[in-house]
């Protein structure tokens, strides 16, 4: 059925000078936030929640000193990295790209997701691929080191989050393959869960899910080699995307990694010692934001402290008249504030605190972010200047729809606006296949629709010169007409369909590709879906051809 698809694809003509890459504006999707596109597009309305205007190069002088001036324990963290690329037996790029963290001229292009199954969404690829591309235009044009990093946030506990992956099966019907629920999902830290004898199985789901291609055992003997028995989902993420991207110099760190968290006691401590602080801050700028227009990524509760407790859980805590609670238990904020000093390692920041951790220990001078994150950063100027960390410029990440030449022919050839393929009911089919009618059938029903409303208007003009109460008869009279007409216009339509078959499934077909299930497919289909149909080189392609223009979302053609 699968090579019957790709017949069915490659028989829509060829069309003409077709570009490989086409750009369209976030600001026409629906499902990109507004202040995405406002961002990208006219940067002065929300530039004072922001460090600068990714944009403009002395915005990026101006991030660079920032960065390089601020104190940080660069051997250390470079260190930390090391022993978790030894670990992971990480390429000699990633190695050598994690040796220059010891420099002090190094700066770093940092991005990160959750340890997703199998890599997660194809988004997750995208962020990794700007980074990468950002640093080596940084290394190029400021003429100073500058790296790639991968943040993996493992220490969130939503299992059901990141436990699945969703490909197309030979039919390019959406086939959602999960993970078993390893010894504490939902309770512990998804970098807490380790993975057991049950994963083969779900590799084995995944290879009858997806397509049979030249590219097959190869995508999924990685897949085996990084989620295998006894390993953890942090782990087995780091592996995975190490082994694809790491030869491209991008640095993987596992966040959850206790050996970084003395790095950033200071700031556990100083949270600790102004519980409610960075709540406070951070409700502030989601008001400005939502005075400019633009609705709050989050809304902290005032009593909110920005970081959790581990113990036998990840367990929130919150001020409680002038003492701590965590659960069941209170504590003095300065007893607390001496643990996180002596024992950091049993701290883990929240969504507003974690920022400024990663840039506590990494040189960031930008952090390339999703569109939902660049909200809550928007609401975090604040709370950087509250713990002295220099905030770095937020880059959007490419946003893409990854196609084939006979798709991209079949959207060139019938001109259907790309978001229309969104809606999963017939509404753009029927114009599309309305648009391919004869245009004398289209010229006989208008003709016939306008010959029925001026002889109506006469009979009407008429018959109230006998009887005026007849007029609403009349009227009545050429709403059936009309109905029938339209009854007669839709049952043209219906055999235009049994008519263009071949025409109708091409249409499905190309929606089942970008928009899977009605969503964005950066959003929905994994990482490992698009390495299965188009192999390895898709990375390099990505790499090569991915534009770094911010504002649109690109359709390419692989």
């Amino acid at each position: 059925m699968f090579q019957k698809a790709l017949r069915e694809y490659e028989a829509v003509p060829p069309a003409e000078d077709v570009a490989s890459c086409s750009g369209i504006d976030v600001r026409r999707l629906g499902w990109v936030r507004p202040l995405a596109g406002e961002y990208s597009s006219n940067f002065a309305t929300v530039a004072p929640l922001f460090a600068g205007d990714p944009a403009s190069s002395d915005a990026w002088a101006s991030a660079i000193a920032r960065t390089q001036q601020h104190r940080r324990n660069r051997d250390g963290i470079a260190g930390i990295v090391g022993g978790q690329q030894e670990r992971r037996n990480a390429p000699a790029q990633a190695r050598a790209a994690a040796a220059l963290l010891r420099q002090t001229d190094t700066v770093a292009i940092v991005t990160g997701q959750q340890a997703g199954a199998f890599g997660g969404p194809l988004f997750t690829l995208l962020k990794a691929i700007t980074a990468i591309q950002l640093a080596r235009r940084t290394a190029a044009e400021q003429r100073i080191p500058a790296v790639a990093i991968f943040w993996i946030d493992a220490e969130d506990h939503d299992w059901d989050e990141v436990r699945g992956t969703t490909v197309l099966d030979g039919d390019l019907h959406p086939r959602t393959i999960t993970l078993p629920d390893p010894e504490g999902a939902g309770r512990l830290p998804i970098a807490a869960l380790t993975l057991d004898e049950r994963v083969a199985g779900t590799i084995d789901e995944l290879r009858a899910a997806l397509a049979p291609t030249d590219f097959t055992d190869g995508v999924l003997d990685a897949a085996r080699g990084a989620w295998r028995p006894g390993v953890r989902m942090g782990e087995a993420f780091g592996r995975w995307l190490e082994s694809l991207l790491g030869p491209h110099g991008l640095i993987v760190f596992e966040s959850a990694d206790p050996a970084a968290k003395p790095l950033v006691a200071d700031l556990f401590a100083r949270e600790l010692q102004f519980p409610g602080r960075t709540s406070s801050l951070a409700a502030s700028a989601g008001q400005e934001l939502a005075a400019r227009g633009h609705e709050p990524q989050v809304i902290p509760h005032p009593d909110a402290v920005a970081l959790f407790r581990l113990d036998s859980a990840r367990t929130p805590i919150r001020r409680q008249g002038d003492a701590l609670a965590v659960g069941d238990q209170t504590f003095p904020p300065s007893a607390l504030a001496a643990e996180a000093v002596d024992h950091p390692q049993r701290f883990s920041p929240n969504v507003l605190l974690r920022p400024i951790v990663q840039d506590a220990l990494f040189p960031t001078v930008c952090y390339v972010a999703g569109p939902s994150e660049l909200a809550y950063l928007g609401q975090l100027r604040g709370v950087y200047e509250h713990f002295g960390v220099p905030m770095p410029l937020m880059y959007p990440r490419a946003t893409a729809t990854l196609i084939d030449s006979a798709t991209r022919r079949f959207l060139t050839r019938y001109d259907v606006p790309f978001e229309d393929f969104q809606p999963q009911d017939e509404s753009a089919l029927n114009r599309l296949l309305q648009s391919q009618l004869p245009a004398a059938v289209e010229q006989a029903l208008t003709d016939a629709d306008m010959a029925m409303r001026r002889a109506l208007d006469r009979v009407i003009e008429v018959v109230t010169a006998v009887d005026p109460t007849l007029a609403g008869a009349a009227r009545t009279t050429l709403g059936k007409m009309e109905h029938d007409l339209k009854g007669l216009q839709n049952k043209v339509i219906q055999a235009a369909k049994k008519r263009d078959e071949t025409l109708r499934r091409q249409f499905y077909r190309a929606q089942a590709q970008v928009f899977p299930l009605g969503h964005p497919q950066e959003r929905t289909l994994g990482v490992i879906f698009f390495l299965n149909r188009y192999g390895p080189a898709l990375v390099d392609r990505l790499l090569d051809e991915l534009p770094l223009d911010m504002g649109q979302h690109w359709v390419i053609t692989i």
